[in-house]
């Protein structure tokens, strides 16, 4: 089973709720970068995995969405997707666990993760609420990328904590909009939300944003809280040409999906 990452092409924080979560609009979008994830049969649940700083106990999402359902299999992860970059690897993982038993279930789901109901489909979507509220878009694929991953990582709870404003949101039928006219045309609305508190703390993905569009990239943006920078290109040459461009950060060349 592929458990395919995702990056955002906007996300805006619009307010905090009394449940101490945070109510967002963001446009997922699913890409080619993946974990896979092998299921044995097996009597009692374990998890192993081919990185060794992946924790294999109960705070793994993949255990968690096992137990959610009643498995006992050995799964085995072959992770690809870096953790803690904003790709959404272990949420989908969680949400790769539930598709390969069939309980594609919005509830379980969302007690998993924000953001683990949008990868039991994937694509391209518009959300709100949690991230759970999802309205299904014409997906914009296949768009070139170019994935940055710095060495600093960003906590999602501290991210939330630095935030200095809220945004009102646009609207899903100004997304729709915007992909029908030509998604990279309009990267001025892309906004994320969290990149003026994280670019304060952390410059130099400020400095990787910035130079993603001098070499060539017609958006570019963080994805999630940090701290992966992405850049979209209009043509895979183009976008073969700027990985050559950097050095000093690990650079991943995918696409949508």
């Amino acid at each position: 089973m592929k458990a395919y990452a995702k990056i955002n092409w906007a996300l805006r924080v619009t307010g905090k709720r009394a449940d101490g979560f945070h109510d967002i609009e963001t446009l997922f979008q699913t890409i080619s970068l993946h974990d896979e994830l092998q299921f044995e049969r097996a009597n009692a649940l374990a998890l192993t995995c081919d990185d060794p700083m992946i924790p294999n106990d109960d705070s793994n999402l993949v255990i968690r969405a096992a137990k959610a359902i009643g498995v006992t299999a050995l799964i085995h992860l072959q992770k690809r997707i870096p953790a803690g970059g904003g790709l959404g690897g272990g949420s989908s993982d969680a949400a790769a666990v539930l598709r390969q038993f069939n309980r594609k279930d919005r509830d379980i789901a969302l007690s998993l993760g924000s953001d683990v109901p949008f990868f039991l489909e994937g694509g391209t979507a518009h959300a709100t609420g949690r991230g759970e509220v999802i309205t299904p878009l014409r997906r914009v694929a296949p768009v070139p990328l170019l994935l940055l991953i710095p060495n600093e990582r960003v906590l999602t709870a501290q991210a939330y904590g630095m935030l200095r404003r809220f945004s009102p949101p646009l609207g899903v039928d100004r997304y729709r909009a915007m992909i029908d006219d030509d998604l990279l045309d309009h990267a001025t609305e892309l906004v994320n939300d969290f990149e003026e508190a994280i670019f304060a703390k952390l410059p130099h993905l400020h400095a990787l944003k910035t130079r993603l569009y001098e070499v060539g990239a017609s958006w570019a943006g963080m994805s999630g809280s940090g701290s992966t920078i992405a850049g979209a290109f209009r043509s895979q040459a183009d976008r073969d040409n700027a990985v050559t461009r950097f050095s000093g950060v690990r650079p991943i060349a995918c696409e949508t999906v």
